[in-house]
């Protein structure tokens, strides 16, 4: 999730979006089923979980179906990007558990996944979770867990990281093997000491050496499997940091788009420009472009445009939905018929076929 993570939205785009749970365990499965828990940190009971959190998630099966619940995987493209997929698992009592277990090459993820991807913890690594007092999950692994390739190792963070943050308990992540924490990845010895969160980045792109005077910024960009499906993958850059929110060249940075060689498209012409600058009050950010953002209607936008921007600046802390005008006229639509006369909000789930 996005730093906005626990703000409540309303999804404009999607004509059906189904929220996200949040409970994290349940009171049939116990906590260190597999492996044994670690001996010095403090776990939170089941009994403890967040009433608000359980509801939320007895509301999402419900809408589902009995038998399911919708999940974000975070899996590898085809082109080496760690990227979300929003997949139907079964309803588990540990559903954070069950999240890593999708994320086992050769595990029960195999039959679901799409075209293109591939789970990047190692086959046969058996995985157990404790989320601790502090909003920090401790994730646990088998010794099967270091058999990657090491071109591998920032993808596993990454993916197990914002797997597992998207529970709203969770904020950080903290890898073990056996129950021995590890500060450093067994591979390429990449250092973990401090803990992993989305602050640190995914599918980051180092362009950029100052790092005293830019910021790190995660923006959508689209990618693209065998079939021509399409799908947002997000990539973490800096830019300069001149103020605070500099929405103004976070918009840059989406209209330049991505480098030339990841294999990733952006929707936007080069020729398309802001008018002034982003206005933003109570969470709404308000864009007012030139006419070169229309597509082949005076008034349509592309929804792939109309995606990334609102997944990009929905990342910035405090932007809960984003209200799109061109030459300050809001009478626009989306090229899905999507009326753009109210602000969009961001989804609770991404990549699911319907965003």
């Amino acid at each position: 999730m996005s730093q906005n993570k626990k703000t409540t939205i309303t999804v404009v785009l999607a004509s059906s979006l189904l929220l996200a749970g949040c409970g994290l365990f349940g009171d049939e499965e116990k906590v260190g089923s597999q492996i044994d828990p670690p001996q010095d940190v403090s776990i939170v009971n089941d009994l403890d979980t967040d009433e608000t959190d359980v509801n939320n998630e007895e509301m999402e099966d419900e809408e589902v179906s009995n038998q399911v619940s919708q999940r974000e995987l975070y899996l590898l493209d085809r082109n080496g990007f760690v990227v979300s997929q929003t997949l139907a698992l079964p309803k588990s009592d540990s559903p954070a558990k069950q999240a890593l277990q999708y994320l086992v090459a050769g595990g029960p993820v195999e039959d679901l996944l799409p075209n293109g991807f591939r789970a990047v913890i190692p086959a046969g690594t058996e995985v157990d979770v404790n989320l601790l007092s502090n909003g920090t999950i401790v994730a646990d692994f088998s010794s099967e867990f270091a058999e990657y390739l090491p071109e591998d190792e920032l993808a596993i963070l990454q993916a197990i990281t914002w797997t597992l943050t998207q529970f709203d308990s969770v904020e950080n992540v903290e890898l073990r093997v056996n129950g021995h924490k590890q500060d450093v990845m067994p591979v390429n010895k990449t250092p973990i000491t401090k803990g992993l969160s989305r602050a640190n980045g995914i599918n980051l792109e180092h362009d950029a050496i100052d790092i005293m005077n830019t910021r790190p910024v995660t923006l959508y960009y689209i990618g693209e499997n065998n079939n021509g499906d399409t799908y947002y993958v997000p990539v973490t850059k800096r830019i300069k940091a001149e103020n605070a929110n500099n929405y103004e060249a976070i918009i840059d940075e989406l209209i330049n788009g991505p480098s030339s060689t990841s294999g990733l498209l952006s929707g936007f012409t080069n020729d398309v420009e802001l008018l002034s600058e982003p206005k933003y009050e109570n969470g709404l950010l308000t864009l007012d472009f030139n006419e070169n953002i229309v597509g082949w209607s005076d008034n349509t936008i592309s929804k792939e445009v109309i995606d990334t921007i609102v997944l990009t600046l929905t990342e910035q802390p405090g932007v809960d939905s984003v209200a799109i005008t061109v030459n300050g006229e809001k009478d626009l639509m989306a090229s899905d018929g999507t009326s753009l006369a109210e602000p969009v909000s961001r989804p609770e789930k991404v990549n699911t076929g319907r965003f």
